[in-house]
């Protein structure tokens, strides 16, 4: 329950509307830009975060919007070249693996060869390397194509 009083300031002549909430008694104002109903002691409203200022807010009405459909800033699509570039670097990480010597010889880093000609024949494909290398070229790619999207 809301009561609507008026008061008259005395130097500028001018009229405020200010509204009281019957339940607490504390003095309310409208957010110049939302609005919205804060407490007159905010400082910030509590609705969008705009600075309250000790200005008079009109209490009409919004306005209301335009008939005319203002076209939004959409997030857009996904950049399809990062995600074929992506596609094209995770073939050739499958092509061609990171190598590491057998369980039974000390652990060494025998590098990217193709996966039908290992270095040694006794080579390994390296599973963490190639887990770590697939992981981070699907993240980079991901990220990439969200940041360099396409924007409508």
């Amino acid at each position: 329950m809301k009561t609507v009083f008026e008061t008259h300031h005395t130097v500028t002549g001018s009229k405020r509307r200010r509204f009281r909430v019957a339940y607490g008694g504390t003095p309310m104002r409208l957010c110049p830009s939302c609005r919205h109903e804060v407490p007159e002691i905010s400082r910030y409203c509590s609705q969008c975060g705009q600075r309250l200022h000790a200005d008079h807010v009109d209490v009409s009405p919004p306005p209301r919007p335009s008939a005319s459909p203002i076209p939004s800033s959409g997030p857009g699509q996904l950049n399809v070249k990062f995600l074929y570039g992506m596609v094209a670097l995770l073939s050739l990480a499958l092509l061609f693996p990171p190598w590491e010597t057998p369980p039974s010889q000390a652990p060494e880093f025998l590098g990217l060869h193709f996966i039908l000609n290992p270095p040694t024949p006794d080579a390994i494909v390296s599973r963490l390397l190639l887990t770590v290398e697939l992981v981070t070229i699907a993240i980079a790619g991901l990220y990439g194509s969200f940041l360099f999207r396409q924007k409508p």
